[in-house]
Formats: structure tokens, C-alpha cells, sequence
């Protein structure tokens, strides 16, 4: 009964991680990482950031395509192999199926998207021009929101996610969190009290 178990759990977890493999592996490699400050300081806007945030969105579909490994080798376990193993693979690679889909029919989008890479394009435009917060504007991406570095005037109020940058606690440790938020910010916008 116990092996059962542990094949189920095994086969869930393995469905759950293969479609975040892209995500977390391909955002955490070094190359790709030179030109950004180290996790968890502010990110200055700049084409890089914009090209991550899109580089991530890119990931994030790569990994709703390699969803059909899981359910690919969870249908071929179950006709001919560790059948509980398979339906641990199915199932994870199922629910992560429809919950990708549900971005598609007015869910929550992804953790990166298009409109963000705009919104901070839109900011270091504005930046760039007479509109400007201050005669020397550094918008930089903190985590709650975009802010100027010489000034602190909030620029927008956008969360920053995880865009895959190495942290101070380890590849492991940061590769879980990855795993876990699913590349989503790890804080919340306060809600409006009635």
C-alpha cells in the first residue's frame, strides 16, 4: 500500500515539475543572468528587463507545450506500466493543463506578460521625455512597485515577479521558490478597504 502511495506522489510531482523545467532552469543559468543585479535589489528599466520579462512569457508557454510529456508518459504507464505512477503523472500534467487554460478564458494571467513589458517600456519613455519626475530620472523595478531612484516618486504601481535571478539562498532554495510561486510575486496589492 505504502509503495502505491509513494509511485502516486512520485509520478504527481514529476507531472507538476516537467512543465516548469523551462521556466526554472533555462531563467537561472549564468549567461543569462550577467547583465542584472543580483536577486533581491531593484532592477533598473532598461530593452534587458523587457527582453527578460519576455524571455520569461516565451518560457512560460514553452512550458504549457511540454505538458504533454507528462500526459503523454502518464497514459503510456497506466496501459502498460506502474499504473499509479502514470495516473500521478496524468493528473498533475491535467491540472496544470487547465489551469495554463484558464489564462486563455479570463483567468489570472500568467506571472509575465506582453502589457507588462509595455507598461515598462511606457515608463522609461516617459522617463526620456520633458514629463520626466526629475531632471535625472532612474526609474529602477523594486518589488511593489516602479520606483525613480533619485527622486522615490512611485513611477507604477506594478509587482515585480520572479524573473529567475540567482538569490542569496541558494540554487536549490531558489529554484524551490521558483517551483512553488510559479514565477508570480510573493506579495500581494493591499486591497481597498470599504
Amino acid at each position: 500500500m505504502l509503495s502505491v502511495i509513494a509511485f502516486f506522489i512520485a509520478g504527481f510531482l514529476l507531472g507538476h515539475l516537467i512543465p516548469r523545467v523551462p521556466f526554472m532552469v533555462l531563467s537561472r543559468t549564468s549567461g543569462f543572468n550577467k547583465r542584472l543585479p543580483p536577486h533581491p535589489e531593484p532592477i533598473p528599466l532598461s530593452p534587458r528587463l523587457t527582453q527578460r520579462v519576455l524571455h520569461m512569457r516565451l518560457f512560460h508557454h514553452l512550458g504549457t507545450m511540454t505538458t504533454l510529456l507528462p500526459l503523454v508518459f502518464g497514459y503510456l504507464s497506466i496501459l502498460g506500466g506502474q499504473s499509479t505512477f502514470g495516473y500521478g503523472l496524468f493528473l498533475a500534467g491535467g491540472w496544470t493543463l487547465l489551469s495554463r487554460a484558464q489564462a486563455f478564458l479570463g483567468g489570472a494571467p500568467v506571472a509575465c506578460t506582453l502589457e507588462m513589458a509595455q507598461r515598462l517600456q511606457l515608463v522609461m519613455n516617459v522617463a526620456d521625455s520633458e514629463e520626466a519626475c526629475c531632471p535625472h530620472p532612474q526609474p529602477e523595478w523594486w518589488v511593489e512597485s516602479v520606483r525613480c531612484a533619485s527622486c522615490s516618486k512611485k513611477l507604477d504601481d506594478m509587482l515585480r515577479p520572479d524573473l529567475g535571478r540567482p538569490r542569496k539562498d541558494g540554487f536549490f532554495r531558489g529554484w524551490l521558490r521558483l517551483w512553488i510561486s510559479d514565477g508570480y510575486p510573493m506579495v500581494h496589492k493591499d486591497e481597498p478597504q470599504k
